[in-house]
């Protein structure tokens, strides 16, 4: 599907950016790959990896807050996986309009910018902060979820397509608990909000497997949650930081004691597969196509959280899953 198209990757240098380029110059021939971000200095460090010296790699510097840039960007451009976003959460009730103008308006940006380019197909990351969302950043991200699949009413017969992937912690990004346990493991001493919190775990590669795949299969307005197991504060810090003390500090502001990547209200919207779910847009202005994919339908009031209708990961399990990361 890739080979000889062009692809644009927005937060191309971040960890799931240079992730989902590597696994795309390895398995296809793409015509051009460009890597679109805001930051100089991480696109020159990309520039001097190995890994990242094929002829079809481009570096834009822009930021998705400027449609004109965008729109040159994606000229002859045929996918976008828009992975660009600001993510802290502390930092977002700090400074609310900052997120707004990246999550949501960079959105729109996108959105106007592919239908105007006549890109192909459109898949833009979420996170499960955008469930019932209790923080500032995890509202920009459902803004931004309700703008992509609204998008398809616009794109016109034809048009442009958009998607929304939603998944929950990459295991090792940054920012998470796993490199803090390891970061505080050092001290002999880690802290931990609750130890009966739970949180889903996905690696990176299976985040872009994950995307690759939605990418080939949507048809328009699906929301794309896979099915990935989950596991207790508890046992990942057991498992980090096994000879350590453990301090419990309560939950942070702004956070859950479990994650939900699809709640009750949507049930009814909900179709199941194999390996993921689909969730199909409320209103379907653009005509409803999900259906051509399968699937079963939830039950009235089913949802999937970190603690409920989820793969719980044992000990060993987690151990395998964070060898990379285990003291040495």
């Amino acid at each position: 599907m890739l080979d000889d198209s062009s692809i644009l990757i927005t937060g191309g240098t971040g960890s799931f950016g240079k992730e989902f380029i590597r696994n795309i110059l390895r398995t296809s021939r793409p015509r051009r790959v460009i890597v679109y971000s805001r930051d100089e200095w991480k696109q020159s460090e990309m520039q001097a990896d190995p890994e990242f010296q094929d002829k079809s790699v481009r570096f834009f510097l822009g930021d998705v807050r400027d449609k004109d840039r965008l729109c040159l960007a994606m000229r002859d451009v045929d996918y976008v996986i828009h992975a660009a976003a600001l993510k802290q959460v502390p930092a977002a009730e700090y400074n609310p309009h900052e997120f707004i103008k990246t999550n949501v308006n960079g959105a729109t940006n996108i959105v106007e910018a592919a239908i105007e380019a006549k890109v192909k197909r459109v898949v833009a990351l979420s996170t499960d902060k955008a469930v019932n969302p209790v923080n500032l950043y995890g509202a920009t991200k459902l803004c931004s979820d309700k703008v992509f699949i609204a998008a398809n009413s616009y794109a016109g017969v034809g048009g442009t397509t958009f998607s929304v992937v939603r998944y929950g912690n990459v295991v090792g990004s940054r920012g998470s608990v796993i490199p803090l346990f390891q970061k505080q493991r050092e001290s002999g001493s880690i802290t931990i909000t609750n130890p009966d919190m739970t949180r889903f775990l996905i690696t990176l590669q299976q985040g872009v497997d994950f995307v690759l795949s939605s990418l080939k299969n949507m048809v328009g307005g699906e929301l794309f949650v896979p099915k990935i197991p989950a596991c207790t504060v508890s046992d990942l810090a057991n498992v980090l930081a096994p000879d350590c003390e453990k301090n419990i500090i309560g939950l942070r502001p702004g956070e859950k004691m479990h994650e939900i990547l699809i709640p009750s209200d949507e049930a009814r919207n909900v179709l199941e597969f194999d390996d993921h779910f689909v969730i199909q847009p409320v209103q379907a202005f653009w005509g409803n196509k999900i259906g051509i994919l399968g699937g079963v339908s939830c039950s009235e009031g089913f949802h999937y959280a970190s603690n409920q209708n989820c793969e719980f990961l044992s000990i060993e399990e987690l151990t395998d899953l964070l060898a990379d990361y285990l003291p040495k």
